[in-house]
Order: structure tokens, then sequence, then C-alpha cells
């Protein structure tokens, strides 16, 4: 029999330059504003046809918006809960742990959004075949535009050269007209076994930690005290900078992370979502809503907190979400 393939989705995120939409008692991956789904559900959906298994890593505080979308798309799943958020190394760390060393691993973000389902699934077939042969692959996204806000993979061919830190608008041209510069798309395919011998060897302290952690497991449900004691530390830092193994697949698929009031307003656009004639969107409400003299403005509503914003400062969101945050505000939960 040949090894098993598993969807990892990783659930952690909060989203916080989409405050007030995103909260955390309901981050953006599980907002209905997507044709009426969820991203999360979007995100099961796409790859239920590449894998046999689905591995679900959240957190205490969202574990439950998780399993009501398995509930509805009728999913088993493996469920792991992480009791504080440690960031992407120990989290795959722990997908890696809950397999079989040959099983072979797709590990995705819960919150994104891709299109052109055929190149997707033709670049998901050579990453699974180079995972095979030994390698951790990562994808990169052939880019667009200049984003500013993706890291960017330097590569030639399937090799990487770099990787690269979000690039102000300067960089990013620079990059885009080098030609051989990919968006990080934060996807990954490998062996856990090959995964976690990578981790072993250049961020350890990572890999037993989050080993101890593992092997306490009650159910999928880790221990808070002697998760505290893992690094924070990305993925990208701990493996995929360093290890000697990796690949890079270029995607021609249409990909955005969604994450800012920016990139959710060109999603709902393509989408037919209204616009005035002088770019100005409304977000979370059916009222009657007229901008004046404004120009590119996101109104957004909710019950509690709107947000009043000009497309252009989409990526300032953090800072008012960090100012709340410092105030230990009942408007992020």
């Amino acid at each position: 029999m040949s090894a098993s393939i598993t969807h990892v989705i990783l659930t952690g995120g909060i989203g916080s330059r989409l405050w007030p939409l995103s909260r955390k008692s309901k981050p953006k991956q599980y907002l209905e504003i997507f044709d009426g789904k969820s991203l999360f559900e979007m995100t099961v959906e796409r790859n239920s046809h590449l894998a046999n298994k689905v591995m679900v890593v959240g957190n205490i505080d969202n574990h439950h918006l998780s399993g009501k979308v398995m509930g509805k798309s009728k999913t088993s799943y493996i469920n792991i809960v992480e009791a504080t958020p440690r960031n992407t190394a120990a989290a795959i760390a722990f997908a890696a742990f809950a397999s079989e060393p040959e099983d072979i691993l797709i590990v995705t973000p819960s919150d994104h959004i891709i299109d052109q389902m055929e190149n997707y699934n033709s670049a998901i077939d050579e990453a699974v075949s180079k995972a095979q042969e030994g390698f951790i692959v990562t994808f990169g996204v052939i880019p667009t535009k200049p984003e500013t806000g993706y890291g960017y993979i330097e590569s030639k061919g399937d090799n990487v050269i770099s990787f690269r830190e979000k690039p102000n608008e300067t960089t990013a041209k620079e990059f885009i007209s080098r030609g051989n510069f990919l968006w990080n798309s934060g996807m990954f395919c490998f062996k856990a076994g090959v995964l976690l011998e990578e981790l072993r060897q250049y961020q350890p302290d990572v890999y037993e930690k989050s080993k101890i952690v593992w092997e306490t497991n009650k159910d999928g449900f880790l221990n808070l005290d002697l998760s505290l004691e893992i690094p924070s530390i990305s993925i990208d830092y701990a493996v995929m900078e360093r290890s000697k193994k990796i690949k890079v697949v270029p995607a021609s698929f249409s990909w955005s992370d969604l994450g800012s009031f920016e990139s959710v307003y060109d999603y709902l656009v393509s989408k037919g979502h209204l616009v005035d004639q002088n770019g100005n969107m409304v977000i979370g409400s059916e009222k009657h809503t007229v901008f004046l003299g404004l120009k590119n403005t996101i109104f957004v509503y909710t019950d509690t907190a709107n947000l009043i914003l000009q497309k252009a400062s989409s990526q300032d969101v953090k800072d008012i979400y960090n100012n709340l945050e410092k105030q230990n505000s009942d408007l992020l939960n």
C-alpha cells in the first residue's frame, strides 16, 4: 500500500488586519462572507479529493468553530488543539508527530483563497512526487503584481536561492522585474519523517519540546505549561531557510492570503460585490450608504464596531488591533 496523503490545515491565525470583521471569537477563516462559505470550508473542499486523511491544527479558542465546519461537510478528521499559539514550526511538528514517517503531508493555511483549480491540482501533484523523493516542497506563486504584503522566494528552476521578507514598494518592483521571484504562499508538502529529521537538525529545541508536548496529548489536546516552553518560531526560519532538501514548485494558480481589506476588496469586486463610481465599498451592511467626496474608501460595519478606511491604508489596521490589545479591549473578542 502506498503511503497515505494527509491534508494538514493550519487554523491558528487571528487576522488582525481584518478587524473589526475578524475577532478572537471568530477569526477571518470562519467568516461566511465568501459566497456564503468561510475560507476554512473552502480550504477543506478544495483539497478533499487530493488526500485520504485530514488533520486540523487549531487552538483552544477556535477548535469548536473548525468542528462545526467539519461536521457540516461530514468530514472525519484528526484534531490537534494547541493550548497556546507557538507559530508554524511547532504547529507543523505536531502534525508530523501525529503521522507515520512515510506519510506525505500537504500543509495549507485555512484562510487563503485559490482559483484556477487545474493549475492548483497539477502543482500539488508535482509537489507530492518531489516529496516522495525526500524533498521538502514549498509552493511559490508566480506573482501578478509587486505586492508588499507577502514574503518572496528567489528561485532558479525548482531550486530555492533565498527567502525574502515582505519588501517595500521599490524592492517589490525590483523582484518582479528580475522575473525569478515568487510569492511565498505558506503551503508545503513533505514526508512527515523528513520534516522532523530536518527540524531536529536545525532547530532541536523546537523538535524536543514539541515532541514532549505531543507525547502527553489527551485526545489531541495539548498541555499548556509544556507548550509554553516551545520557542515560537516560524517554519520558514526553523527549517525552510536552512535545510538543503528544499524544492520550490512555481505555481500559476491565482492566490491571495486575503490578509488585508485591500485584498478582500479586490476579491469581492471580482465576485460582483457593489462599489460606487468612486470605488467606495460597504462590507457587512445592507443599509443604504452614501459616500460623499470620498474615493476608494471601505466602510466595514459590525454590531459593536465600525471601521472606515482608505483602501491604501489597509496594512495599518494591524496597529489599531495592537492598540486595542494593549487596552485589553472587549472589541477584539
